[in-house]
């Protein structure tokens, strides 16, 4: 347990960014789930402008250190083959 004021102090600022991340994180999830959806039921349109909405919510999450520069990059060409096959 912290015992010093400035250790307690970045326990509280370490909790209100953890809430923070997880909502980041949980936006960025439901915009892929979307896009994923659209896949599955076969409408390439539905499923192009899905990804268009759900490029900056991944890229944003790259940015505030929630995903990896790669991961983020990987997640964007994995969803877009997917959609291009869609032909």
């Amino acid at each position: 347990m912290a015992n010093t004021r400035s250790a307690k102090k970045m326990v509280r600022k370490i909790a209100q960014r953890t809430e923070v991340n997880m909502a980041r994180r949980s936006r960025m999830r439901s915009f892929i789930r979307k896009v994923e959806e659209a896949i599955v039921s076969g409408d390439k349109k539905v499923a192009a402008d899905a990804l268009k909405a759900a490029q900056p919510e991944i890229m944003r999450a790259s940015q505030k250190g929630i995903l990896h520069k790669n991961t983020s990059a990987r997640k964007m060409s994995r969803l877009s083959a997917r959609i291009k096959a869609m032909a």
